[in-house]
């Protein structure tokens, strides 16, 4: 059977949400043969939580795609049996619609650039079968692999490591670098995969040959169709191509040539597509701010309520914040977002938790270094026979429903029902 080229999918963010249903179920249409998927699992290998990712993707294809998916296991090279490998193999081999997503790039790399792996993914595509590599996996599969765990998480020096380089077998000397657009940082900037752009534009110097960097911004897909020779954007926002000579952007519906991803002229021809940049216009008009657009925004109006001593601003910002992760969830938005937000309710909890026990515990425990120096004043008054100024402060304490009771051992105080 002679083969029609396939594709490979580069996506930002965003591979098992609703952004993306839509593109996947396109991309399996168009291939050549029936469908046949499989989500590989190696980046998050590592992750105890790993099993319950593979099982997440494959209900997301059940329910939302609508088509069955297998999950090819290849977690850790040292780890799996000679069995277990060839079985992930198989499973590889016999599906032409293979996605990988979420995890550490670093990983990955280390537990397949040795393996059949890589040869397979690309035979997959030479024959006509697509390969979508999203998010972590987004990572991999150029010339050099951006460590964001290290650099982000664990404070390493910044440095790249090699890629898959699968980009590389079809003539592509690319870095790829997802969450282009990302800003969940709040206060501070981590576009740029969490770098952050005075980090990164540190990482471009460190890369050989000033080689180009495709930056995806999150839910967005990046189409490279071989046998049509184009690339076509889809999603909610761009990409990027950052070269020597400057930097081009593409917003949803524009098509291009490949040869302006390789390195060709960029001035080659490329045109949006009127009528899906409409649509596109169409569905966004209107939409409300982003879902960490909306995470920030409700922090920030709890803050101001804590700051302002307006109890009841907070409690609403939480219980909104609560109902927009409830809405997110029930909307496919990213595991690893939702679980980001989660974290951002617990620290708002904590905060409110802290300024509680720093507070007075009643109304009687705020007054008492008051009165306690008004009644230490007054006994002062008593002792020179002060008895006017001593009537004084009684007084002034009763007008403001504080009883005050003279014995032999001293004054005692109380507050009135």
């Amino acid at each position: 059977m002679k083969y029609e080229m396939g594709k490979i999918v580069l996506m930002g963010s965003g591979e098992l949400t609703s952004t993306m249903v839509e593109v996947h179920k396109g991309l399996l249409n168009q291939l050549q043969e029936s469908p046949q998927a499989a989500f590989l699992d190696t980046p998050a290998g590592f992750q105890l939580n790993v099993d319950q990712i593979s099982a997440k993707a494959a209900e997301y294809f059940r329910i939302h795609v609508q088509q069955p998916m297998a999950v090819s296991s290849f977690k850790s090279h040292e780890k799996i049996t000679d069995f277990e490998a060839q079985q992930a193999f198989h499973t590889l081999r016999n599906s032409n619609y293979v996605l990988i997503g979420p995890g550490s790039p670093t990983y990955a790399v280390r537990q397949l650039k040795e393996s059949p792996v890589p040869e397979i993914l690309t035979q997959c595509v030479v024959k006509g079968g697509c390969l979508v590599a999203a998010s972590a996996a987004a990572l991999t599969v150029g010339r050099f692999t951006l460590p964001v765990y290290e650099i982000y998480k664990v404070g390493h020096d910044l440095h790249w490591v090699d890629g898959m380089d699968i980009l590389g077998q079809f003539g592509f000397d690319l870095v790829v670098i997802p969450h282009w657009n990302n800003a969940e940082g709040g206060t501070h900037d981590t576009r740029f995969c969490f770098m952050g752009e005075p980090r990164f534009r540190s990482l471009e110097s460190l890369i050989p040959q000033k080689m180009p960097i495709l930056g995806l911004d999150e839910h967005t897909a990046c189409i490279l169709d071989f046998e049509k020779n184009q690339a076509e954007i889809k999603g909610i926002g761009r990409i990027t191509l950052r070269t020597s000579e400057g930097e081009l952007s593409f917003n949803t519906g524009d098509r291009l040539p490949l040869d302006v991803l390789r390195g060709g002229d960029a001035d080659s021809g490329w045109q949006p597509d009127p009528a899906e940049t409409r649509i596109q216009q169409k569905n966004t008009a209107g939409e409300p701010d982003s879902f960490w657009d909306k995470i920030h925004s409700l922090a920030e109006r709890f803050h101001k309520g804590l700051e302002e001593h307006e109890p009841r601003a907070s409690t609403n910002a939480l219980l909104e914040l609560d109902r927009t992760i409830w809405q997110a969830q029930q909307d496919l938005e990213s595991e690893e977002y939702i679980s980001q937000a989660r974290d951002t309710l617990r620290d708002l909890i904590v905060l409110t938790g802290n300024e509680l026990s720093s507070s007075p515990a009643n109304q009687a425990e705020c007054l008492t270094p008051l009165v306690a120096a008004l009644l230490e004043l007054r006994q002062t008054f008593r002792a020179n026979e002060q008895w006017a100024e001593a009537d004084a402060i009684r007084d002034i304490l009763q007008s403001v429903n504080i009883a005050v009771e003279d014995a032999k051992n001293g004054s005692q105080w109380r507050l009135k029902s």
